[in-house]
């Protein structure tokens, strides 16, 4: 599953990821969040900072594209 969060205030972007969240199905191995890096870094910093100890949440994983975050919610 993907969720795109370009233009999104914090808050904005936090409502959005608890609803994917919310929607993911155990067929849902990886939610990948595209925030961007060259307007800021506030959601990501957000993201990892609220969402690296969620329960669905198992890991954060790092792209080769700094404007993505991965978060792992099941083991293939």
């Amino acid at each position: 599953m993907e969720v795109d969060l370009h233009g999104l205030t914090i808050q904005q972007a936090r409502v959005k990821v608890m609803g994917a969240l919310k929607r993911a199905t155990p067929a849902d191995y990886r939610l990948t969040l595209i925030h961007g890096y060259r307007g800021g870094s506030a959601i990501r910093d957000m993201l990892r900072d609220e969402f690296s100890r969620h329960p669905s949440v198992i890991r954060l994983e790092s792209t080769f594209n700094p404007g993505q975050t991965v978060f792992v919610l099941r083991e293939y």
